[in-house]
């Protein structure tokens, strides 16, 4: 079932970059932006992390950010270490929680964000987030972004319209800060 503005985010609990299973729970009580993203070497999503990491000084400190890719542990590692991000980072290798929260897959919307944000595949590909290797899940997932409340409700989902749609930076920045 979609994610609605006014849900209570239900539990996740997966394994983390970072080693050991991390559970949503943990981080109750904070302001929360999750985020579906595609698989491990997604270009978009790659830089996407990257620009999320430039701009972490400017989250408020009560807010934390989790990130979830479709891929094995041991690969998502590896493909993360590049990044060195101040986040939580986990594996969702069976696609579950993508399932349960009806994150879709589309090729139209696929070869849309290919077509309609080149620039940011040019910008990806000159920082080298290109694959290296046949992807470790499904090519054709469209990302979604949740922000989560202190207490847990979910105060704006984006489900992407394309590959590379998310909210805005400069809203997640004012949605962490107090």
């Amino acid at each position: 079932m979609k994610i609605k503005t006014g849900d209570m985010m239900p539990e996740i609990k997966l394994p983390a970059v970072t080693g050991g299973d991390f559970d949503l729970s943990t981080i109750k009580g904070k302001k929360i932006m999750l985020t579906f993203y595609r698989f491990a070497q997604c270009p978009f999503c790659n830089l996407r992390i990257h620009e999320l990491i430039k701009a972490y000084d400017k989250f408020g400190e009560n807010f934390e950010m989790v990130a979830i890719f479709q891929a094995p542990i041991s690969h998502l590692s590896k493909t993360m270490k590049r990044h060195n991000a101040p986040f939580t980072i986990l594996a969702d290798t069976k696609f579950d929680y993508f399932i349960e929260h009806s994150v879709e897959r589309s090729w139209f919307k696929f070869l849309k964000g290919c077509a309609l944000k080149f620039s940011r595949v040019a910008k990806a590909t000159g920082m080298g987030f290109l694959p290296t290797e046949l992807p470790h899940g499904y090519m054709s997932t469209i990302p979604v972004d949740v922000l989560i409340d202190e207490n847990g409700t979910v105060q704006r989902v984006l489900y992407g319209k394309d590959t590379g749609d998310h909210i805005p930076i400069k809203d997640i920045i004012e949605f962490s800060n107090p």
